[in-house]
């Protein structure tokens, strides 16, 4: 058994240590690309093999790999393509950048030795013939100055590559010759550390579902980018539940991980995945989680691990990695690496901006292949993670013989693209600096575009890609807050209005509990918008409620929850309109068709427009036997469609249980436990129609018709982590029916029988979703458990929501934490 933070060695390897992981093949014939060659784990008796696999180096994530710094071969060129290679011998394979004989590329942050011109080659003496006339070569030993001289070079360049290993960020690690203080968990499946391969990995030779890697305490006030060089290998057909590779942070005081980052995908070639770290006073740690899944034979391994200040969208071009800057594969033209005293092209290229030397890199396209007409190459930024907004800057050289179109755009998780820059100029015989204001408040890619005409079109060279968080321009005043746009109507109308033309149409009201009729969406007692109320339900009346002035150009989803109450159609008495800053009516981008009655459901919609706009909320009373009531609550925006936003990581802590169970489980399961389902209770009069998160999503509740009264039902949580401070546990329950019974939240410390009751609620409470607020504390490992009690009777479902658990105390308090019996303001209405 080894110790904490010590993981176990593997010094046996199939290959050799001089193994080249990744080499350079050129292609023969008048197109010249790449091939790589990878290692491609597989699953052995307990620790990872590489085999030499070849694949094209195509796809978004794949590892560019290229005869990089000076170390190509003269005859085959000094780009590489980040695209697929085409079929050719092998002439003379390459090594791309492994000078230390470890038969690995040079680390993320190791300074890669240059060529040293002070080394000469050791001239071989004539063969010698011996006695019997036969010809005998003989080992060369260099005279005292060749090998004073080698052995300095051979001195600078081991400093070189102790420098670069000092150079390592805490957090980053190589898996050179340890874990650099990552530590498994015992409770997993061990990672083995290869002695040879330099790198980690976990498999299935050993019986567990996952295994857990946490860094070291972590600590940075700057922003960072984590980049991730990672595998995941199986060699049996794909299952429905897959292998995965999961990133988390573990913040100090958070009882939850932060989902970063997921991949699931299998490959033949070492990936990397780019992560944005926004700036923080607290302690963390990042936590990589293998999950096996359900493959027989599946494999992870991860070969490198570096943080670095900055953002990931920066790049000079120097590194290996290129960034986690992909090509799109195109059959005629590429970006290519350029640089390192290397010229293949039949362009002119310049000198790199970075170093200002031939020995430098930068990314170039050039016409010489173009077959036909608008011939377009796209060089694709690593996807941002966390909202940015500031001004993009880089360098670039273009010349052009004929039309050349060089373009930036932003493109979303929807694939829709926003041009943001484009060059005016058609010749510029120095790197020209480009600058151009910068917004991604949600997942983004930048794509750099260039599209040919002929193949005597020219050429575009891009180089040194930076990121600064104040804009280019001048610009005055706030960035638009899309908060500032919604409203739970709590304490007023925020940003809303009505105009006084069409009167009050929407009255801002409160239900106080009852059985009757369902209080607000926002905590079941709150206030909401009622329109066609008695006061204003007249045959053909129009209430309209305006939303704040939205900026023009921007993509948003709007999200709010209504609930419509009538006997008879109500399709088309809610609708949603946008409006021009004079009121001018734009598109009606929503209405409502016949949903369940009574019940709060949410709408989302996604919308653009090119020019300033206003949200506005229509209520039609269209006659007399079409007049319901229209209600309105916890309007919201948010940058982004809605489509992407549902494809962003999940909030941690938060279980809505939509898709499972999150991370409760029961105590026993049965007829008589815990349920998760979705619309209506099978018993009338009792339990909820809909659930709370959407109103038609799922919720956990007890069915009393199949236990038998003062049975209970247990829904306790996995052991979440203790931390100092208090922490704010927030949820919604149900408790509708005249037999119903009671609902406790309890607190169980690690190590201790004593179940600490929390929060309680005994009998009939309300028609509607309640709010609950709990604020705790434990600095121990610790378990949550709800308890539901069956009442006297069937009518005595009882059902639970949305929880949520947060650092820090609740902002709001609840006033009574326990009770029993039936509230005293139980079934009065209140306008």
């Amino acid at each position: 058994m080894c110790s904490s933070g010590h993981l176990p060695v593997v010094h046996k390897h199939p290959t050799s240590a001089r193994a080249k992981l990744f080499e350079w093949y050129p292609v023969m014939g008048k197109q010249r690309r790449e091939r790589c060659t990878a290692y491609k784990p597989k699953r052995g008796k307990k620790t990872l093999k590489r085999t030499k696999a070849h694949f094209p180096c195509a796809g978004v994530d794949a590892l560019p790999q290229a005869a990089r710094r000076g170390g190509g071969n003269p005859h085959s060129g000094g780009h590489s393509s980040l695209s697929r290679s085409g079929p050719g011998p092998p002439s003379g394979p390459t090594a791309l950048g492994d000078r230390s004989g470890t038969g690995r590329p040079p680390a993320l942050s190791a300074v890669p030795p240059r060529p040293c011109p002070a080394c000469p080659a050791a001239a071989l003496p004539a063969p010698r013939r011996g006695a019997e006339g036969r010809s005998r070569r003989r080992t060369p030993r260099p005279g005292p100055p060749a090998r004073k001289m080698l052995r300095l070079c051979l001195l600078a360049a081991l400093a070189l590559r102790l420098a670069g290993a000092a150079l390592l960020s805490p957090g980053s690690c190589t898996f050179e010759d340890s874990a650099c203080g990552y530590q498994w968990d015992y409770a997993h499946l061990p990672w083995t550390l290869h002695g040879e391969g330099h790198y980690i990995s976990v498999d299935t030779s050993y019986e567990g579902e996952k295994a857990v890697l946490s860094s070291p305490d972590l600590y940075s006030e700057e922003w960072s980018c984590v980049r991730l060089i990672y595998q995941i290998a199986t060699t049996s057909d794909p299952s429905p539940d897959p292998a995965r590779l999961n990133l988390y942070l573990r913040q100090e005081g958070e009882s939850f991980d932060r989902l970063l980052w997921s991949a699931k995908e299998p490959s033949d070639s070492w990936l990397i995945a780019s992560l944005d770290l926004t700036n923080s006073t607290k302690k963390y740690k990042l936590v990589l989680e293998g999950e096996m899944g359900q493959d027989k034979s599946t494999s992870i391994a991860v070969f490198e691990i570096k943080i670095t200040s900055g953002y990931c969208i920066e790049c000079d071009f120097e590194e290996n990695h290129l960034c986690g800057y992909v090509n799109r594969w195109n059959p005629n033209v590429n970006w290519f690496v350029g640089g390192g005293n290397i010229r293949n092209s039949q362009s002119i290229l310049p000198k790199d901006h970075t170093l200002n030397s031939a020995l430098g890199h930068y990314m170039y396209v050039d016409s010489v292949y173009v077959k036909h007409f608008q011939e377009v190459a796209q060089l694709i930024s690593p996807r941002t993670t966390a909202p940015i907004s500031g001004c993009l800057s880089f360098y670039y050289q273009l010349k052009q013989e004929s039309s050349i179109v060089f373009t930036v755009y932003l493109r979303d998780m929807s694939g829709f693209y926003e041009e943001i820059w484009k060059t005016d100029s058609a010749l510029n015989a120095e790197w020209a600096l480009a600058e151009v204001d910068f917004n991604a408040p949600y997942p983004m890619e930048v794509i750099f575009e260039v599209a040919f005409n002929s193949a005597k079109g020219g050429y575009v060279a891009l180089d040194d890609i930076s990121f600064s968080p104040v804009y280019c321009s001048n610009q005055t005043g706030a960035p638009f807050n899309p908060a500032n746009a919604g409203c739970n109507f709590e304490e007023d109308l925020c940003n809303f209005y009505q105009d006084h033309q069409d009167g009050p149409g929407w009255s801002r009201v409160k239900v106080k509990r009852n059985v009757y009729r369902a209080g607000d969406h926002t905590t079941g007692f709150g206030y909401y918008l009622l329109a066609n109320t008695k006061f204003t339900s007249q045959p053909g009346y129009i209430g309209r409620l305006y939303g704040p002035t939205l900026p023009g150009n921007l993509q948003f989803c709007l999200r709010f929850y209504y609930a419509l109450y009538g006997f008879f159609k109500m399709s088309g008495t809610l609708a949603v309109y946008i409006f021009e800053e004079n009121h001018v009516v734009q598109e009606k981008i929503w209405s409502v068709l016949d949903s369940p009655k009574g019940v709060w459901t949410q709408a989302e919609i996604s919308f653009k427009k090119p020019m300033p706009c206003k949200v506005v909320f229509v209520s039609w009373c269209k006659s007399f036997w079409d007049c319901g009531l229209v209600a309105l609550d916890d309007v919201s925006l948010s940058l982004g469609s809605c489509q992407a936003a549902g494809l962003l990581l999940p909030t941690p802590g938060e279980c809505t249980f939509e898709k499972d169970e999150c991370v409760f489980t029961q105590k026993k399961r049965g007829r008589g436990s815990w349920h998760r389902k979705r619309g209506p209770t099978p018993t009338s009069y009792t339990g909820p129609k809909g659930d709370h998160t959407t109103g038609v999503g799922y919720y956990m509740y007890i069915e009393a018709s199949n236990m038998v009264y003062g049975q209970r039902a247990y829904l306790v949580s996995r052991s979440l982590r203790g931390t100092s401070g208090k922490q704010c546990l927030t949820f919604f329950y149900h408790m509708y029916g005249a037999g119903t019974g009671l609902l406790s939240v309890y607190l169980k410390k690690e190590g201790d029988d004593e179940e600490i009751p929390l929060w309680r609620r005994t009998g009939e409470q309300s028609i509607s979703w309640l709010r609950g607020l709990i604020e705790y504390e434990s600095d121990t490992n610790y378990q949550i458990i709800f308890e539901a009690i069956r009442g006297v009777s069937i009518r005595s479902d009882t059902a639970i929501d949305d929880i949520l658990f947060q650092a820090g105390p609740c902002l709001e308090v609840e006033e009574i934490q326990f009770s029993s019996g039936y509230p005293d303001s139980l079934n009065e209405i209140e306008y």
